[in-house]
């Protein structure tokens, strides 16, 4: 007898409909074989599922069975197929026909007892599912909360083997997961820009950063405040779309670490210098996401940015550049979202008090610019704000009073932000992602602008690409002013957020 189960796979972020077929020859040895690309999880699952079979009370095959998953040029990887290879199993030995069959998608990971173990990426198959208009899921109860964010679909959660069959059956009914119609609300963040004493320069290039979406490198001394400043970013970003939210879960979702619940805030992911490259942008032999993907939507931190590898920086231009970062292994090739904000933090020089007023360097002649050589030029261009935060004088940090709250400044970052989503008619569409011809329509200089940018251009002897990208943050500056076109102060201000540009003087 042959019989069929629609289950699913992933590739990437997504999943892909992969149909279980399982056909008992009734002579021959008693033995599974498994064809269609499985990789040791799934070869490995014909003895978890014979055992678990046999737990709940099923009676195992007796004679040569053939299982396929189709498509037979996809690779399937993971413990996904437990769950529809039993069934399929079980319905093929007692020639059974199931009421739900051919309606439901099943995935699941299975215990040698038959309980049902919880997998990742569930958001994913809930919405390949719906997109192949498949009205059932059947999955683990842990994950049915998760895959219930999906509308349009009825999700169904067991907790073993043999409810979940009695489930297709038709003999058993199990209580449809109700889908979660969360509003987004945003929940803001404990820390406020109103606890920072001093570094009004910081706290504006932070502003102008956000609003616009630019990559930012605070460059300055220990103890000046860059990691606290970097840490209260989140309070000044903008609640995410519903498109937003979802793809973000997605990428949660795929690496197992989603607690069933859409995800309300931005990600801000702090990384720490000793990550890999595989860490940082992703990979490794299952092709999951890394860090930058993890942040997508929201804040990638750097934190001493020149202790990083310099492999895994360079990685970084990719999705710095084009919003996604793309994988390659023997194992396949995937493209990863990233649309990511860049927030990293250096010390001027080893020693940390290069130009500092209140501490003398200590750094040998020229070990201050080998020390910035770590960061290449390259990335550096992708870098659109470079703003220095000095060491604190006594008399800033006893200031009375607080400084300007996060509302003040959220408040401003929202009204630029509309501005864009007028200018560019569709919401997440920043200015740091601006095009040629956005920048020619949306750019335009007087006489005036166009004569400091040619000075600037040739005493920092910036690159094209570090043109564009004063451009842009001048632009963002002028939203931020609420101004339509661009003027000499927001040129002046945008040449100002490239210090690092300008060549480096070593003290003699």
């Amino acid at each position: 007898m042959l019989t069929r189960v629609v289950s699913a796979a992933l590739q990437g972020i997504d999943a892909i409909r992969v149909e279980i077929e399982t056909s008992i020859s009734g002579h021959g040895l008693p033995t599974i074989v498994i064809v269609g690309l499985p990789d040791a999880a799934v070869r490995e699952s014909k003895d978890r599922v014979t055992t678990a079979i046999a737990a709940c009370g099923f009676r195992r095959p007796r004679s040569r069975t053939t299982i396929n998953l189709a498509p037979a040029d996809l690779k399937k990887e993971g413990p996904y197929f437990d769950l529809p290879i039993a069934i399929s199993l079980i319905a093929a030995e007692s020639k059974q026909t199931l009421k739900r069959l051919p309606t439901c998608m099943a995935v699941g990971e299975l215990a040698l007892d038959g309980e049902l173990r919880p997998i990742k990426g569930a958001l994913s198959i809930a919405f390949e599912a719906r997109k192949r208009g498949i009205p059932y899921l059947l999955l683990p109860e842990a994950n049915a909360s998760e895959a219930a964010l999906v509308s349009e679909l009825e999700v169904y959660g067991g907790r073993n083997l043999r409810e979940c069959f009695e489930f297709i059956a038709g003999t058993h009914p199990l209580p449809r997961t109700p889908t979660l119609r969360e509003e987004l609300t945003f929940e803001r963040n404990e820390l406020d820009f109103c606890d920072v004493k001093g570094q009004p320069g910081v706290k504006r290039a932070i502003e102008v950063a956000v609003a616009g979406n630019h990559n930012l490198l605070m460059v300055g001394p220990p103890g000046s405040g860059k990691s606290m400043l970097a840490k209260r970013i989140p309070s000044i970003l903008p609640s995410p779309t519903l498109e937003e939210a979802i793809e973000t879960t997605k990428i949660h979702s795929v690496c197992g670490i989603l607690n069933g619940f859409l995800l309300r805030e931005r990600p801000f992911r702090r990384v720490h210098s000793t990550v890999s490259d595989i860490g940082l942008v992703g990979g490794s032999s299952e092709l999951l996401p890394g860090e930058v993907s993890l942040a997508h939507n929201g804040v990638l931190f750097l934190d001493e940015l020149p202790e990083f590898r310099r492999s895994a920086l360079e990685a970084l231009r990719q999705p710095l550049e084009e919003d996604s970062i793309t994988i390659s292994r023997a194992a396949g090739t995937v493209t990863f979202p990233a649309r990511v904000m860049l927030v990293a933090a250096m010390n001027p020089c080893p020693c940390g008090h290069y130009g500092d007023s209140q501490r003398e360097c200590q750094c040998p002649t020229g070990q201050v610019e080998r020390y910035r050589r770590k960061i290449s030029g390259p990335l550096l261009d992708r870098i659109d704000i470079h703003v220095e935060a000095p060491a604190l004088p006594y008399h800033e940090l006893m200031e009375p009073g607080p400084s300007e709250s996060s509302t003040a400044i959220l408040e401003r970052v929202l009204a630029a932000r509309g501005i864009q989503s007028q200018r560019f008619s569709c919401a997440g569409r920043y200015n740091a992602r601006m095009n040629e011809s956005m920048l020619k329509e949306y750019c335009q200089c007087d006489s005036e602008g166009r004569k400091l940018l040619r000075h600037a251009m040739e005493q920092l002897r910036l690159s094209a690409r570090a043109y564009d990208r004063i451009l842009k943050v001048a632009r963002t500056i002028a939203d931020l002013d609420q101004s339509s076109s661009l003027q000499v102060q927001h040129l002046s201000e945008a040449i100002q957020y490239r210090t690092l540009d300008r060549a480096v003087v070593i003290p003699l």
